[in-house]
């Protein structure tokens, strides 16, 4: 009998992580010899442990594994992937992609996907790092000129009296014609072949188990959902667990692949990085 094997999984307190999560937090799909933790933070705190390689399977921003390659690989599921739709710029006044430049702009993290993509819109700007729920108030009350928002600030954003500036989706994808992959989920080599297996098949159980119950699955996420109500839940969830998120696909690679590139190309990433995916 193989000894009971403990793996940590980290993943953001959001409705689609939850959403995805849903079966094996619920112990509903049988993990045999592994006992799953939990671990629950933003995505930022997750990406600042990866680089530490502190988790056995963690949620990162696509743009944090340029830094972490050496240590993980991407899971070809649970990625959370935008077609023609991701993070947005919000303001208190209508500004132009020219106007941004020089401004006071809140992000969520320097090792966000959302930030990594802000820059290859407009290189020149003043970052400053803010809890990704936090931002929304931090522009309404004047003390950033602009807002990069993510998670479910995307589709309320408008009930706090803010508009628009751009979805860097839609731009991404004018740019590319590619899906634009945000977050994905890593496992960390050092844990074994057959570890990394079992552990991939077992996330792709759990988002399908959720897609296959989605009621339930909603109800569970409803409970990190954030003063959301079930349709913009369901909502969202609908935008980021998909058919990309079972399995990238050849777009969805394509999209990471191009991503990390032209983060390298254009300096903000320094290292050129190969996405390595786990085949299963």
């Amino acid at each position: 009998m193989r000894q009971i094997e403990k793996i940590r999984i980290g993943h953001s307190p959001d409705s689609d992580d939850a959403f995805m999560f849903y079966a094996l937090a619920e112990g509903l799909i049988p993990t045999n010899n592994l006992e799953i933790v939990h671990v629950i933070e933003d995505i930022e705190s997750l990406n600042r442990r990866a680089l530490n390689a502190e988790l056995e399977v963690t949620a990162i921003s696509v743009h944090a594994y340029a830094y972490v390659a050496e240590n993980y690989v991407l899971t070809p599921c649970g990625a959370s992937i935008g077609d023609q739709y991701g993070p947005l710029v919000v303001s208190k006044e209508p500004m132009s992609r020219e106007e941004l430049a020089g401004k006071k702009i809140a992000i969520p993290g320097n090792m966000t996907t959302a930030y990594l993509t802000m820059r290859l819109f407009q290189p020149d700007f003043q970052p400053e790092v803010v809890r990704f729920d936090q931002i929304l108030q931090y522009v309404q009350d004047g003390r950033a000129d602009a807002g990069l928002i993510i998670h479910e600030g995307q589709l309320t954003y408008s009930r706090e009296g803010l508009c628009k500036v751009v979805d860097l989706g839609e731009w991404w994808f004018e740019e590319t014609r590619l899906p634009l992959p945000l977050g994905a989920n890593a496992i960390r080599r050092n844990i074994g072949d057959k570890d990394i297996q079992q552990i991939t098949s077992l996330l792709k159980q759990s988002i399908q188990y959720a897609l296959e119950h989605r009621e339930q699955g909603l109800a569970y996420a409803m409970t990190y959902a954030r003063d959301m109500e079930t349709n913009l839940t369901d909502r969202f969830v609908g935008m980021y667990v998909n058919d990309y998120t079972l399995d990238y696909g050849e777009k969805g690679r394509a999209g990471v692949k191009e991503l990390l590139r032209r983060g390298y190309k254009s300096g903000i990433i320094k290292n050129s990085v190969e996405a390595e995916f786990v085949e299963i």
